[in-house]
């Protein structure tokens, strides 16, 4: 299963699961059908699903078209999404698994930056490789989703299901977001050299346009205050111990940043 980055709008990233075995073609959050057409058409593949995590139009807006050229692809996100994102098929909760190039994601319910979000996750086949996290607008690398919908426990919960996967888990998050929230990440963890290294890495790769996505959830452990909550440092300047109230202080800072 290859995984193709297709960068749209301002900050959008569409994933393209490209089965290299049979040519088939499964796409995660279509922001817009016209780039998709356009690799599908590359790679002469067929689209056989479309994995939508959560129903905002910058990830679901693809949908409708992607279907009137390949009627036949099946629609998947999660069942408190039912009626809010077009041409849903599949109703998904946590625990139950879907499939894509001879491999099983397990699905995660991650509410928080709204109510019904999920995630996909597939493992990885063997110790050589790597798992991958198809989580939407929850986890960014260096930072997390607004909570629309969600508490901040609610998202305490859900990054914390993230944060036990594997170290080895390449992170593929939905926007390019990572530069401004590692400005902010280093106003709250300033004594963390490695946050200042990946800082330094974003900005040379920025500035030659080079993406900063997928991420790794050991990369999101060391460098994420959002993953960081019960770091000491962390703790005592946002003047809390509770993970939530911790973490919500923390959200509250970076929508002012």
């Amino acid at each position: 299963m290859n995984v193709i980055r297709i960068p749209v709008l301002s900050d959008n990233y569409i994933f393209l699961l490209h089965d290299v075995n049979t040519n088939q073609v499964a796409v995660v959050d279509p922001a817009l059908s016209e780039p998709v057409l356009a690799e599908i058409n590359n790679l002469g593949g067929n689209l056989v699903a479309i994995f939508n995590t959560h129903h905002h139009f910058d990830h679901v807006g693809g949908n409708k078209e992607l279907l009137e050229h390949y009627p036949n692809a099946v629609v998947y996100g999660g069942v408190k999404d039912k009626g809010r994102i077009p041409r849903q098929d599949v109703f998904l909760e946590e625990g139950d698994t879907v499939e894509f190039a001879g491999r099983k994601a397990n699905v995660y319910f991650v509410p928080g930056h709204t109510y019904a979000h999920i995630a996909y996750y597939f493992p990885p086949l063997d110790e050589s490789e790597w798992g991958e996290l198809f989580c939407g607008d929850t986890l960014f690398a260096g930072g997390c989703g607004r909570l629309f919908e969600g508490t901040p426990t609610d998202m305490v919960n859900s990054l914390t299901k993230f944060r036990n996967l594997p170290d080895s888990t390449r992170v593929w998050c939905a926007h390019e977001y990572t530069l401004s929230n590692l400005k902010f990440a280093i106003t709250v963890d300033t004594d963390n050299q490695n946050l200042h290294d990946r800082y330094q890495q974003v900005i040379l790769d920025r500035a030659n346009n080079i993406p900063t996505i997928p991420s790794s959830i050991e990369l999101e452990k060391l460098t994420n205050p959002f993953l960081r909550w019960d770091n000491p440092k962390i703790k005592e300047t946002m003047g809390f111990d509770e993970p939530a109230r911790v973490f919500g202080r923390l959200r509250g800072m970076k929508d002012n940043f």
